[in-house]
């Protein structure tokens, strides 16, 4: 039987650099000689890819429930698809967001019930908590201000007011805090170099002791 994979998250606000530090984590363990496998939410299946598009689609309205739902049925796909299969083959896997970003986005953004998110994250991901949340911790302005400056155009969430974007990053604060043990918090405004130090940091104390 395959030894147990190590399923790590990144989380964060709109502009915190999650993604860029997702993609230098996984190239170092590209470079240590580990076959990570990397994911992201909503997205990484052809159907929640689809998802995707829709919720990112400034064209598109849907009401808080409706996005919480299409954010859930993205990530059973997932889970199911594709991160538990990697899992349990005892490969890393590497995921730009999973459930704690409902909580903050659809739960103190929209104001969702969370009790009620929580059970739903439950039903998706069949219980699936990742090993290691990195917390890209950053002001929504700030965030916000480089989602302006980047190059190509800005999607739904990204237009929603200031005030939502600090009600996300206080989730996630919140979120943290409650869970030390699981939740790293890293400040997403220093050099990017000493950010993927600390990450790899992290990450490195959990790797996987067996023959990769």
């Amino acid at each position: 039987m395959a030894a147990p994979g190590l399923f790590i998250t990144l989380e964060g606000g709109e502009g915190s650099g999650k993604s860029t530090q997702s993609a230098r984590l996984v190239t170092r363990l590209r470079a240590a000689g580990w076959d990570p496998l990397v994911t992201r939410e909503p997205g990484g299946t052809p159907l929640s890819e689809g998802v995707r598009a829709l919720l990112m689609d400034p064209a598109q309205q849907p009401v808080a429930l409706a996005e919480a739902f299409l954010m859930q049925a993205s990530r059973a796909q997932l889970v199911a698809e594709v991160i538990r299969p990697a899992l349990d083959a005892g490969r890393i896997v590497v995921c730009d967001r999973y459930a704690d970003s409902t909580l903050a986005y659809q739960g103190a953004g929209r104001g969702l019930d969370p009790a009620m998110l929580t059970e739903w994250n439950r039903a998706a991901t069949g219980g699936l908590t990742p090993h290691l949340t990195l917390l890209f911790d950053l002001p929504a302005e700030a965030g916000l201000s480089r989602r302006a400056q980047a190059p190509g155009s800005t999607n739904r969430i990204d237009r929603e007011p200031q005030d939502f974007h600090a009600r996300v990053q206080a989730r996630f604060r919140a979120l943290a805090a409650a869970d030390p043990a699981r939740w790293v918090v890293l400040d997403a405004a220093a050099d990017p170099d000493t950010i993927a130090e600390h990450v790899w940091a992290e990450v490195a104390k959990r790797l996987p002791q067996t023959v990769r």
